[in-house]
Formats: C-alpha cells, structure tokens, sequence
C-alpha cells in the first residue's frame, strides 16, 4: 500500500504548472522546428521563427510562453491500492497547488479565472479553481495530466451530433476551416469520437495529453483505422492552406489526436479541441517516495533559430503616424511599431462602450484620436521588467465594438491576433482605419519591446486594464488594410490554391 502526503501532491501540482509555463513539451518544439525547416511561406515562416526564439527566451529566463497562461485542466488517476495522509480532498488539493503556482514572485501567472460566469464575471485572482477529471484505477500509484489550456483555442472548440452515416472527414475539414486563426495555429487538434455528448469532448481534450507522433507514425505507416484516420485529417488540414498565424502555409496542424469510445447504434458524437502554439501539459507519477521531479530541456535541445525583423520592414512611429500614411499599407507588410499605445480588451471595450451610450467623457488619459489599441492583457512585470509576457488576444472578439470605437473615438488602428469578422471589417474599411496582427505564442518577444508601462483607466479589471506602452520596434503584420482587405482570407486561398486541391477519398470512415 502506497502512502501520498498532501504537500508532495501539492508541491508536485505547483511545480508542473511553473515547469510547464516557460518550457514547452520537447516534441512540441521538435515538430514545430520541422515544421518551420519545411515551410515556404515567408510570412509563416516569420511568424514560426518568433514562437521557436520566444520559446528559447522563456526557457533561459523562466518566464510564461504565453501571456494567457491558462485555465488548469488535470487529470488525476488514483490506484485503488494508495491511501492518503491529507486534510484536502482531491480538488482542494489540486487547487492549493494551482494557487501557489500562479502567485509564485519569482515567475508570476496571469490570473484569469472568473467567477459567476454568467454574471458578474468577477476574477479570482489566484487562477482556482482548476477542471479537476478524477479516475479510480488499478494499482499503487497516483497518475496526474496537468496542462495549462489557453483561451483563445478552447473558445474554439466544437461538439457535434453525427448520424451514423455522416462523414467525420468533411465534418472535421469543413470545422477546421470555421474556426479561424483564433487558436494561434501550427497547433495540435485533439479529436473525441463516441460515447455521448460529454464523453466525445471529454475523450478530445484528453488525446491532447498525447505527445506528437505524426513523423514516425507516418514514417511507419498506420496500423488501425484510428491512425489511419490521424494521417488522412492530418494531410487534409494541412492543405486548407491556413498556415501559422492563419497568414497562408503548409503547416497548420502538426499532428491529430483521436480517442474513440463505443456509442449508441443511432449516434455519432464528435468533438474537436485545438491546442495552441502555446501548448503546456506534463505528465507526473506519486510512488509514495515524495514530490515529483522534472528535468528541463538543455537549450541545446532547441533549433538554432534567432528571430530578427525584416530588413524591408516598415518602421512606424505611433506618436506621428497619418491616415495618408496608413493608407498606403498593404495586407501582410510587415511593420515595427514605436511609440505610445493604449491597450484593451473585452471588459474595456464594454465599458467603454458603455460610457459612451450614456454620454460621459473617458477617463483621463485615456485619448483614441489618431492612436492604436493594442488588444492585450499581460502578465505581471517582476525582476525589473517594464511588463511581462504581453501578447495578442483574438481580435474577432472585440469585433461587435469596433464600430463605435472607430465612430466616436477616433481609434486609427488596433493591434490582436487572427482575422476580423465582416463587421469588424466593413467598419474599418468605412472608417479608412487598419487592423494589424502580433503573433501569438510570442508574448516574451513581444514584451521585450515594450520599454515602459502605466495602468491610466479600470484598474479594477486586472489584467485588463487599460494600460499605455511605449513601445520600441514591436513587430506586427497588416491584417486588414484601410479598403478592407484582409489577409487571412488572401493568404489561405494562394496557400489552398498552391498546395493543390484536397484529393476525393476513395472511402468513407
């Protein structure tokens, strides 16, 4: 019989969740170099180079891959044969170790837990509590899968009731195509199939605990059907053409996970979960013999790539820069930002909003006319940073205020990540303003350019305050151009075109 005490399983949980902040999974960061190697697209190949040297950043400095450092997500597999020394249950156990890592100072978490989701939204500033999935198993040991799940890719998960007869491929293909750039590709798509409708999403978050494999399973060749069907969703994601950053390229996806489960005769569920170019899970064993270790990947491990900016990239100053001027940049030009800008994300723009309907003035310092916004909400600064890892939020969310942000604020132009929806587009097209991309997955980079930060307004949001940065050649890529030209709708349909059209199946699965 196997004893685990408290504070090993506690210690363990908080120590997973720091590890896995700033050092990606080692294949993660072997099929991404891959990926890049092989990629063609310049602008793709840009935005490949930023995640591998923002990985190696965070590694040597122990800091978060991420700004959105997650929403905790363990699975904790307990053999029947352990008993426990503890005063907590399971969950109060995994949440005391979620606390203690999130507010460590040596490397602090965003929090982005909110309570009453359908309310009051108010954080809980400690990242608790986590989604705790617990399972009695044979055996003496405690098994736990822990992983961080960013928000902008879970926002894009999908559940689906298949009949029977209907076709996983098309429906895969045609989901995939839906979700956008929003969940920061070259990612990993986990798949569920069966069960029911909880037991289909449930089977694809978990296949996402799964290290990536797709090289030496292609290089093998499938063995079942399941694989079979990882190789043909794999191929056929790809050649949507979608790319990094959704900007246009060979690698999308670089690998799908599928767990089936038995269903009911009239049902097919289904469900898909994308991870991001941040992806952070670990796998730790409890023996009974004390807290978990974890050994880091030497730098050496890492490609020998370094990014720099484009020698032809524009260099732009915020405090100075024209409507004339914007007005000649087109869809993927690469720009290096300097100057004043404001940020805000959601809770912001819903005050904001707000105000405005009611006819009050903005808080001081707070001033759109003729400057950028920068989407964003970023981590808390330590050992002397100006702010720390403060990468893009999805641009489309804050979509539904752009045209009032654009009418009554003078707002010239607005800093995220992945496309803009038609009302976001037809406004900043009516308006002649530019909507520009960061790369996700690159929020160390990212920071390292900004020199300098202050809260002006809604320091009760947190993290999303609006905050003003100077910043210093912060490197982005124009999305949406002043005629409302975007280049995730460009650059996927040249990579689609390029790549060849999706092959007819000769079956169905």
């Amino acid at each position: 019989m196997t004893i685990i005490r408290q504070q090993d399983f506690i210690d363990s949980i908080a120590d997973a969740l720091q590890f896995i902040s700033y050092y990606h999974p080692a294949d993660f960061i072997q099929s991404l170099a891959r990926a890049y190697n092989a990629e063609e697209s310049v602008a793709a190949k840009d935005a490949m180079a930023q995640i591998l040297t923002n990985s190696r950043m965070c590694a040597a400095g122990h800091r978060p891959i991420c700004q959105d450092t997650g929403i905790v997500v363990a699975f904790v597999r307990i053999g029947m044969q352990v008993r426990w020394e503890a005063e907590l249950d399971i969950v109060g156990m995994v949440n005391e170790g979620v606390r203690r890592a999130y507010l460590n100072p040596d490397n602090v978490l965003r929090a982005s837990i909110v309570s009453d989701p359908a309310g009051s939204r108010k954080n809980t500033h400690d990242n608790t509590p986590a989604v705790v999935h617990v399972e009695l198993v044979q055996g003496d040991k405690v098994e736990v899968r822990i992983a961080a799940k960013g928000g902008g890719s879970e926002n894009k998960a999908v559940m689906k009731m298949l009949n029977p007869g209907d076709d996983i491929v098309e429906w895969v293909l045609k989901s995939v195509e839906s979700m956008g750039a929003g969940w920061c590709p070259p990612g990993m798509l986990g798949i569920g199939i069966g069960g029911t409708a909880e037991k289909a999403v449930l089977l694809a978050k978990e296949s996402l605990m799964e290290p990536m494999d797709m090289h030496e399973l292609k290089a093998r060749g499938a063995q079942n059907s399941i694989e079979a069907l990882r190789i043909e969703l794999y191929d056929k994601v790809n050649a949507l053409g979608i790319g990094a950053q959704g900007l246009g390229g060979l690698s999308t996806v670089m690998d799908v996970k599928i767990l089936d489960y038995p269903t009911h005769a009239a049902s097919k569920p289904i469900a898909i979960i994308p991870n991001c170019a941040a992806t952070r899970h670990i796998h730790f064993e409890l023996d009974g013999t004390g807290r978990a270790e974890f050994t880091p990947p030497a730098l050496s491990d890492y490609p020998d790539v370094h990014w720099q900016p484009a020698k032809d990239a524009l260099r732009v100053n915020l405090d100075t820069v024209t409507r004339e001027q914007i007005s000649l940049w087109q869809p993927g030009d690469t720009v290096l930002l300097s100057g004043k800008l404001l940020t805000g994300r959601d809770a912001a723009h819903k005050r904001i909003v707000e105000m405005l309907a009611r006819g009050e003035k903005l808080p001081e310092g707070v001033d759109f006319n003729g400057r950028f916004i920068y989407y964003v909400g970023p981590v808390d600064p330590v050992a002397g940073e100006a702010v720390g890892p403060a990468g893009p939020t999805t641009a489309t969310r804050m979509d539904k205020f752009t045209e009032t942000m654009l009418a009554q604020t003078g707002l010239m132009g607005m800093v995220g990540k992945a496309e803009r929806g038609p009302v976001a587009i037809e406004a900043i097209k009516k308006h002649a303003a530019v909507s520009l991309i960061a790369v996700g997955g690159a929020a160390y980079l990212v920071s390292k350019a900004i020199r300098s930060a202050r809260v002006v307004a809604f320091a009760d949001l947190g993290m999303e305050a609006i905050y003003e940065f100077d910043v210093v050649d912060m490197p982005v890529t124009v999305a949406v151009d002043t005629q409302g030209r975007s280049v995730h709708t460009t650059g996927p349909a040249e990579w689609k075109m390029r790549i060849g059209m999706i092959p007819v199946r000769e079956s169905k699965v």
